[in-house]
């Protein structure tokens, strides 16, 4: 979730850590000051009682005793929204900057590495707050020993959880939240492996924001059945895949643009991409227009039955596959470079 730009592109040193995350600190305020105005609505929503998550969990009536698990959908909340904001920064930066761009790129790259770091720290803090309800809550057998155990795997192990549709749900959040953290600190890292190998391996951080956004659109407590949050949270991910095909085929780099790129294994990945970008808008669209997602629908079985782990795992593999195979080609075309040249590998 951070930056496209590379060393190359801008001569500069790549950006220090400590430096992003004191430009961090502002948008980590900002966040936290929008987590605690989400939890007081959902809280006002469950003491009301027009919370659709009490038609499935009525136990959670009491929102003064499980308060951290409604901070914790908080957390969920405006996590997502982060990940929205810096996926779209991200796009922008990364396709060709339209002339009317009131904002240099270079602040919009600031913005956007802020952002990653932030929207890091916000799932984190979803995940931890779910550990932490999960131990308060457990059966008292076992010691708090075994229930911290217990909880850990559960709200930290992908596959640990294995009852409901939280066995599709925190399975998504987790891979979601563990391909984040390598994806955006490879930035820092990009001197080390070269630019061409750190994009190749960025450009897969749009599944992150995949897995974030049906981690909560088909799953998310609070967004369960048709109502405003559910065709809000949607009607978002239309930009999302607007900015995307924009960023298909009119990139920053001129070396990625259609006319220049030569082979048909080129030709066919951007293709490819293309359609599949053509095609995630119009099933958007068509969620919109139906109310119809794949989610929780009253009366109807979900998504928790469409939906297994092992094609979430299945995925995940052919995911981690393409990326191995993404970076060899990079490398393998810069040993053929260097040769072409005569001068040492670096």
């Amino acid at each position: 979730m951070v930056s496209t730009t590379t060393t190359d592109d801008t001569g500069r040193r790549p950006s220090e850590p400590l430096a992003d995350l004191r430009a961090a600190v502002p948008d980590a305020v900002a966040a936290l000051l929008l987590t605690g105005a989400i939890f007081a609505f959902l809280h006002h929503r469950v003491r009301t009682g027009v919370s659709a998550t009490l038609e499935v969990m009525p136990y959670l009536a009491d929102a003064n005793a499980y308060w951290m698990y409604w901070l914790c959908q908080a957390f969920g909340w405006s996590a997502l929204l982060w990940a929205w904001m810096t996926t779209m920064l991200g796009l922008v930066r990364s396709a060709r900057p339209p002339r009317w761009l009131p904002v240099p790129p270079a602040r919009i790259e600031r913005w956007h590495r802020t952002t990653s770091l932030t929207t890091i720290g916000l799932m984190f803090a979803h995940a931890f707050l779910f550990f932490t309800e999960l131990v308060r809550t457990r059966e008292p057998g076992g010691g708090w020993v075994g229930r911290t155990w217990n909880a850990f795997v559960e709200a930290f192990v992908p596959g640990g959880y294995s009852s409901g549709t939280g066995r599709v749900a925190i399975l998504l959040g987790l891979l979601a939240f563990y391909l984040a953290i390598p994806l955006s600190i490879a930035f820092y890292l990009r001197h080390r492996t070269g630019g061409r190998t750190w994009r190749a391996l960025h450009r897969f951080v749009i599944v992150v924001y995949v897995l974030s956004a049906w981690h909560t659109l088909l799953y998310g407590t609070n967004v369960w059945f048709d109502g405003w949050p559910r065709t809000t949270l949607w009607l978002l991910q239309i930009p999302v895949a607007v900015l995307l095909l924009i960023r298909l085929l009119a990139p920053a780099r001129r070396s990625e643009r259609l006319r220049r790129l030569a082979g048909w294994l080129a030709v066919g990945r951007r293709a490819v991409a293309l359609l599949a970008v053509s095609a995630s808008i119009l099933v958007v669209l068509a969620v919109v227009v139906t109310g119809r997602d794949g989610g929780r629908t009253p009366g109807i079985d979900g998504a928790g039955l469409s939906v297994h782990p092992w094609m979430v795992w299945l995925g995940t593999a052919v995911l981690l596959v393409a990326m191995v195979v993404a970076v060899a080609v990079v490398r393998a075309a810069e040993r053929r470079r260097v040769a072409e040249r005569g001068g040492p590998t670096s």
